[in-house]
């Protein structure tokens, strides 16, 4: 299967994470959880705290890591001090994941595969700046500040998606 992203072709996106970029992504990021995410999370939450910034593993411990909010109809992941409470220095789900060769093995689906979205038809596309609407200013969705090919940047990602869609994880996203 090759998955069809409308605007793949013409988008640019570079994660300039550790590289200029400090995570800005996940500044206040709520990310949906979805049910079967939080399963993934919540049998691994006990090596997952060791990982979170001292005020998140406190705020997890006291509260959990969702937050009472919802976002297409999922419970949204708990922000502290500003950021995604599992954001420290980088994503604690994805560096646990990483130690084992999987990085988005624990990550929310939608920040595994960002910045592929998809529309409200269900297509999948590349946010950028000023493509659908897009409101978020990060700089890596600005095709003006890179000259990296989506195409090229996010196979990863695509492959990701390929795989969900091929097994029916994504089909109710």
């Amino acid at each position: 299967m090759s998955l069809t992203v409308l605007n793949l072709e013409s988008a640019r996106f570079d994660c300039t994470f550790g590289r200029g970029c400090e995570g800005i992504c996940c500044r206040n990021g709520r990310p949906p959880i979805y049910a079967e995410e939080a399963r993934t999370i919540d049998e691994h939450l006990h090596r997952i705290l060791p990982l979170l910034r001292p005020d998140a593993r406190a705020a997890v411990t006291r509260e959990g890591y969702l937050s009472g909010r919802r976002k297409a109809g999922q419970r949204m992941a708990r922000v502290v001090g500003g950021w995604c409470v599992f954001f420290n220095r980088g994503c604690a789900l994805h560096q646990l994941g990483a130690g084992e060769g999987a990085p988005f093995r624990y990550k929310p689906s939608i920040c595994a595969v960002f910045p592929l979205a998809k529309d409200q038809r269900g297509r999948w596309y590349v946010r950028q700046k000023g493509y659908k609407g897009e409101i978020w200013d990060l700089p890596c969705l600005d095709p003006s500040s890179s000259a990296v090919a989506a195409a090229e940047s996010l196979q990863q990602e695509k492959r990701l998606v390929e795989e969900w869609e091929e097994s029916s994880v994504l089909t109710s996203r």
